[in-house]
């Protein structure tokens, strides 16, 4: 009995003297590899043990593309609607404002409009937090409105994907969004600007199918998933094994899909370079 009552502590360290670990403070990646949270932070996110790309947000892409993290965001207050008041184990309206209150962003993407190695640009970043990063009606519309200002101020566009596709619960109106965005880049082509489209873990979906694959230069990180529909709907309808990496940005960029493989640390410059080279101007 004394065992269990411990009626003198050993060498175990009694639970009581035990140091409690905040929650954040080591991240594990999907090799297994632990990593301290700060040093993962410092190193935008990525596991220096193991290159993992960590999933990040429009906050952080906004801080390593734009210079000292200085731009005006566009639309910020636009939110969409419940047109066909959908309901599926919850009411869409308030799915809407438990994701806003959860996240504190309005929709699944954000607009920028600043300067990146001295020279201003638009960039839309989608949010994967929001429900997925789902393309409802807002998210098309502000995607247009920011080709719309990169085509009246002559600035070159950068989209950065990160979608689990359609937003079903808009239905017909998510759907259109894709025709819509493929429109306003069919304009900024014929503007003569440059779009470069960075797909992020994961691009899939209806935003695959668009604005995803139309860009003049299209990039990805490492690991990324990019696809139509995942893996196991690929794999249960065709009845078939998929190959090795099926899916990823290293598969895609093996059969063409893609045009660059860039780690984060290497966006800023990456997209600056590519833009430079679309415009035939000096390399910054």
């Amino acid at each position: 009995m004394a065992w269990f009552k411990r009626q003198e502590k050993g060498i175990t360290t009694a639970t009581e003297d035990k140091m409690d670990v905040p929650k954040g403070l080591w991240y594990k990646s999907p090799t297994g590899k632990i990593i301290d949270a700060d040093e993962l932070a410092r190193n935008l996110f990525v596991s220096p043990e193991d290159d993992f790309h960590v999933r990040i947000g429009s906050a952080t892409y906004f801080e390593i593309l734009f210079d000292n993290n200085e731009f005006v965001e566009l639309d910020k207050n636009m939110t969409s609607k419940d047109p066909l008041h959908f309901v599926d184990t919850k009411k869409y309206a308030e799915r809407l404002k438990d994701v806003m209150e959860k996240t504190h962003l309005k929709d699944a993407v954000r607009t920028g409009v600043g300067k990146s190695k001295g020279k201003e640009l638009v960039i839309c970043c989608m949010d994967f937090a929001f429900i997925g990063g789902s393309m409802g009606a807002v998210v098309g519309e502000k995607i247009a409105r920011g080709i719309d200002h990169a085509i009246k101020n002559k600035l070159p566009f950068v989209m950065i994907s990160k979608s689990g596709g359609a937003r079903m619960m808009e239905a017909a109106y998510s759907l259109m969004q894709l025709a819509k965005t493929s429109v306003k880049l069919a304009q900024l082509a014929e503007a003569g600007l440059p779009y470069i489209s960075l797909c992020t873990d994961p691009t899939t979906g209806g935003t695959t199918a668009s604005y995803a694959m139309l860009g003049d230069i299209n990039i990805s990180e490492p690991g990324a998933l990019i696809g139509f529909a995942g893996p196991r709907v690929v794999r249960d309808t065709t009845g078939k094994d998929l190959p090795e990496g099926f899916q990823t940005a290293e598969f895609l960029l093996e059969h063409g899909f893609l045009d660059f493989i860039t780690p984060r640390k290497d966006l800023k410059d990456k997209i600056n370079l590519y833009i430079d080279l679309i415009q035939n101007s000096n390399i910054r």
